[in-house]
């Protein structure tokens, strides 16, 4: 499965090898066609994640790992893929096609890269602000041109002694979150019956829960949705990308750079307590704060999502005032699993893009307020409570009000991952994750959340910012908790 092997410094990374792994050789040709959920993000960054595994000695000794952990992570991936074998193609755009579509030949693989870092094993894990860039290292590069994308790419990085990561890149355009979710918990899966001492086949099975479901005939056409029509992203790329190709079939990513210069990555945790205490504050005042665009009455309960976003963002909006004072206007757009909304319902373990953007009716300087916290909150659960009752589609000029918004000198923030996908219970044989990070919150100005690692109902949120804004915004974060007693 592997190339010639290599070796080169990158500061403090060593790269040992870059391989193929293909899934079996009696993998059968294939193609998938893309949806109108899957064409919106064709052009769009890669979603990035790193999960970082502890290893007790022998197995993080280098000789040990190098013999026993990586012939398992490699000999579980190809078996792996022979059920998600789209991913080891390539996204292109056949001449005869009005869409892209993504097809799988035999001897397409997924690119692997092997490395190894002297970087104190511990600093990494601590979710203390420390310099975005350095994550970037652990990540490998998603590969694409005009006339071809790749879907997946590893980085397998050993910290001596201790333990190792997995960084992830996936082409957005294949899968959302929630597929490539579990396209990671079916190869962690497999790895584990390996390292249990399992004898594994290229016929064997996945458990059925981790079974993807790949018939895209279930995603019905805009127009049968009740779209007369989807956002042109086309224009919307241009408008962010002066210069960069127009042509209509180019299939390179565009360039979101991560935004690394003078900046921290941190994570902060938001536990069971802390989110009772959120809530408390926002129904207290749920009557009194009142609000322009939507008056819903006050509900039994608010969403986990609902009171860690609210929280993160008025302080991110509010710390980045409070240092930039020219920066008082800010947005919030997320995106929403449609598989349970659709009419009829589309499984649960359906593998491809199915999640809708939503902006939340919020003015400008709503996050800046006094009691922003309480008037995000409302809004965000109010736009999910009107899509639940109005449909998913209710609304759909995102790219307007995106490129109003835009030329207004308004702030969008986003939000990535969510707290029910379950990365924390991904074990490969060696043990739950030490830590997961939405590495790509760093290309936009965003949020990664995942649940808390300690399974207590608590929620995890991982943010980059400018080193004063992030001092500010730790302050603000920690505050407000104790004020919203």
């Amino acid at each position: 499965m592997a190339s010639n092997s290599q070796n080169h410094n990158k500061n403090n990374i060593k790269i040992h090898e870059h391989c193929k792994v293909p899934p079996p050789s009696s993998t059968p040709t294939s193609s998938l066609p893309l949806t109108f959920f899957d064409t919106l993000w064709v052009r769009f960054h890669p979603v990035e994640r790193i999960f970082f595994y502890s290893l007790q000695t022998p197995l993080s000794d280098p000789s040990h790992f190098f013999r026993k952990v990586l012939p398992d992570l490699k000999t579980s991936l190809s078996l792996t893929l022979q059920h998600f074998s789209p991913l080891a193609g390539n996204i292109v755009w056949p001449s005869d096609s009005s869409k892209p579509i993504i097809q799988y030949n035999p001897g397409d693989a997924v690119s692997v890269f092997i490395a190894e870092s002297d970087t104190d094993f511990d600093h990494v894990l601590d979710n203390s602000p420390k310099e975005a860039e350095n994550s970037r290292l652990l990540l490998p590069h998603l590969e694409s041109s005009d006339s071809l994308a790749s879907v997946l790419s590893l980085q397998i990085t050993l910290f001596p002694n201790r333990g190792f990561c997995i960084g992830i890149a996936t082409h957005h355009a294949v899968f959302d979150g929630k597929s490539s979710t579990l396209f990671i918990k079916a190869w962690a899966s497999l790895c584990q019956s390996l390292t249990n001492g399992e004898s594994l086949l290229p016929s064997s099975t996945l458990v059925s829960k981790f079974e993807p479901f790949l018939d895209r005939s279930v995603i019905k056409d805009p127009s049968e949705m009740g779209l007369n029509s989807t956002p042109s992203w086309t224009e919307l790329m241009m408008e962010l990308f002066p210069g960069e190709s127009t042509e209509k079939r180019c299939l390179k990513i565009l360039p979101f750079h991560p935004k690394l210069e003078d900046k921290v990555r941190a994570t902060f945790l938001l536990t069971r307590g802390d989110l009772e205490k959120i809530k408390k504050r926002v129904l207290s005042k749920w009557d009194i704060v009142e609000q322009e665009r939507n008056h819903s009455s006050k509900p039994p309960n608010l969403s986990s999502f609902v009171l860690a976003c609210a929280h993160t963002l008025v302080c991110i909006a509010k710390a980045i005032h409070g240092i930039e004072k020219d920066k008082e206007k800010f947005g919030f757009a997320f995106t929403v699993d449609c598989r349970s909304r659709l009419e009829p319902p589309i499984p649960d373990n359906y593998f491809g893009n199915c999640v809708w953007g939503l902006f939340v009716d919020t003015e400008p300087l709503d996050f800046i307020k006094e009691e922003g916290l309480v008037i995000v909150a409302k809004s965000i659960h109010s736009t999910i409570k009107m899509m639940d009752e109005k449909g998913i589609f209710h609304r759909y000029d995102m790219l307007n009000r995106f490129i109003d918004m835009a030329k207004d000198g308004v702030q969008i923030m986003g939000v990535a991952g969510s707290n029910r996908f379950g990365v924390y219970g991904i074990d490969f044989g060696w043990g739950r994750p030490s830590k997961v990070e939405i590495t790509s919150v760093d290309r936009s100005l965003g949020i990664g959340l995942a649940e808390g690692r300690d399974g207590g109902g608590g929620i995890e949120v991982g943010i980059v910012l400018n080193k004063r804004v992030m001092d500010l915004f730790d302050t603000l974060f920690r505050r407000g908790l104790c004020d919203a007693k």
